[in-house]
């Protein structure tokens, strides 16, 4: 039976975007649902050009009911992605999914993590304290932003003269390069 995967994501979804694309011509795993927080989310284009369903929920619903829970097991789902969302997941769903929650963040972790660190903060945070690398860090999650146990970290060096733009780019690249891989590589370790 194939692995399924439901993605959080609050904004535009490129990884989201690349996720679905690895997985769709995959025979181990598939992407059964998109969950977002934010209605006008890109994602959701997304998700429908790929014929996959989505469920919009409110702050509400995601912290003070079972709702989503309910939806994730209902659905069998057996790994929980965060590409580009922004909430801290509540104690219930960590509970509901143990190590089976996992995070993207834009920079290398424990540097530049924690509340309020996401998307160009973070990138502007690295430009400003003048650092010479910067990447990515694929984590689980647990009950703080940004300080589950490290997956995988890819780095890039930030040439003299790169600005916000060009260090976005470079953090893209990687992300779109290794989220897809290991996700895979983790879905192969867990026992079915």
């Amino acid at each position: 039976m194939k692995k399924r995967i439901a993605i959080f994501a609050s904004g535009s979804g490129s990884n989201a975007q690349k996720i679905m694309e690895h997985f769709k011509r995959s025979s181990e795993a598939e992407v059964v649902l998109i969950l977002t927080n934010n209605p006008q989310a890109y994602v959701l284009q997304r998700a429908d050009n790929f014929e996959i369903p989505a469920h919009i929920f409110t702050r509400q619903e995601f912290y003070d009911t079972d709702n989503v829970i309910r939806l994730l097991k209902n659905l069998q789902v057996d790994l929980i992605v965060l590409a580009g969302f922004l909430w801290l997941v509540p104690a219930t769903l960590l509970k509901a999914f143990p190590n089976k929650i996992i995070n993207l963040h834009p920079a290398l972790l424990p540097k530049y993590g924690g509340k309020g660190m996401y998307g160009d903060h973070v990138h502007n945070a690295v430009l400003a304290a003048k650092e010479e690398e910067s990447g990515i860090t694929i984590h689980f999650v647990n009950e703080h932003f940004d300080e589950g146990e490290i997956l995988h970290q890819s780095k890039f060096k930030i040439e003299p003269g790169d600005n916000l733009e060009m260090i976005k780019f470079k953090g893209q690249q990687l992300e779109h390069q290794h989220f897809p891989r290991v996700i895979e590589n983790l879905l192969k370790k867990m026992k079915s």
